[in-house]
């Protein structure tokens, strides 16, 4: 029987997607820069910083992506692991943090082995397979532990800078920025790069033409007319993961009933909730 191609769309609709929009460039950009940088005694590192669900892993895992490792299974080749991304413990614990480094980098160690062994570990390995950027999600998680083991992750993000000669990135909501400028040496060391919360505007309004076309209704939504704009920026509360997947919603919706097009209709009975009208229904 053949596939019903509604199905099809649907599923190319659901899956993951790259919107482009000029700040998630300049950002890439930077991390490009940052990778080819020259080695020098304290490499240059970057924080970005925005809200939850607003396209901060999006836009490291987009940079990520153009820089795949090569895995050789032979110990006579060496692999290759250009970019490093690793998300930071739940808890500031230098083992655990160990442990998921050499986790991605399928290197085998045992967890029960002493935290000055898998640090050693983790420098000659990331050293050997040429890593050239470390970058770590989630970096507020600093903040969970007390404030000595606060200061002991922090001076390990040091000390792997020192050793490794290589730019660190740390990603993370509001409450990284306040993890890093605990310590004034390691704020010293990293550019922030806000990603906010959008606005209507120019940038805004090319966002969702992007969305438009990837989504690609039988009919026009015409999503940059003012009105539609206001409610989808509304409904969304300014952040792309929400966009997203409002959008989503809609346009699955469009497609099931045959509408083939986003209007303020399909929005309101796709069965989307805003973040505020989720929050209510919990609280």
């Amino acid at each position: 029987m053949p596939e019903d191609p509604r199905e099809a769309r649907i599923e190319k609709i659901r899956g993951t997607r790259w919107i482009d929009y000029s700040l998630a460039r300049s950002i890439v950009d930077k991390l490009e820069d940052l990778m080819s940088a020259p080695k020098i005694h304290r490499m240059p590192n970057l924080l970005i910083v925005g809200e939850t669900n607003n396209g901060k892993s999006m836009i490291v895992n987009r940079f990520a992506g153009r820089h795949k490792p090569v895995i050789h299974y032979s110990p006579e080749v060496s692999s290759s692991f250009p970019v490093l991304l690793v998300q930071a413990p739940n808890v500031p614990d230098e083992g655990r943090f160990y442990n998921a480094v050499l986790s991605t980098i399928y290197a085998p160690f045992r967890p029960s082995s002493r935290v000055d062994q898998r640090q050693l570990q983790v420098l000659q390995l990331l050293d050997s397979i040429g890593v050239q950027i470390l970058i770590i999600d989630e970096i507020q998680n600093i903040l969970a532990g007390s404030t000595a083991k606060q200061q002991q992750f922090r001076n390990m993000l040091k000390n792997l800078g020192n050793e490794l000669a290589i730019p660190i990135v740390a990603v993370g909501t509001q409450d990284a920025y306040f993890a890093i400028q605990a310590d004034r040496q390691l704020e010293n060391r990293f550019e922030p790069a806000v990603v906010p919360k959008w606005s209507m505007g120019t940038d805004f309004l090319r966002l969702l033409a992007s969305f438009e076309q990837v989504l690609a209704l039988e009919k026009p939504s015409n999503l940059i007319e003012t009105n539609l704009a206001i409610k989808l920026l509304s409904m969304s509360e300014g952040t792309i993961g929400e966009l997203s997947t409002l959008l989503t919603r809609a346009a699955i919706h469009a497609i099931k009933t045959g509408a083939e097009q986003i209007t303020p209709k399909m929005i309101d009975s796709c069965g989307y909730s805003s973040p505020s009208d989720r929050r209510k229904r919990l609280g």
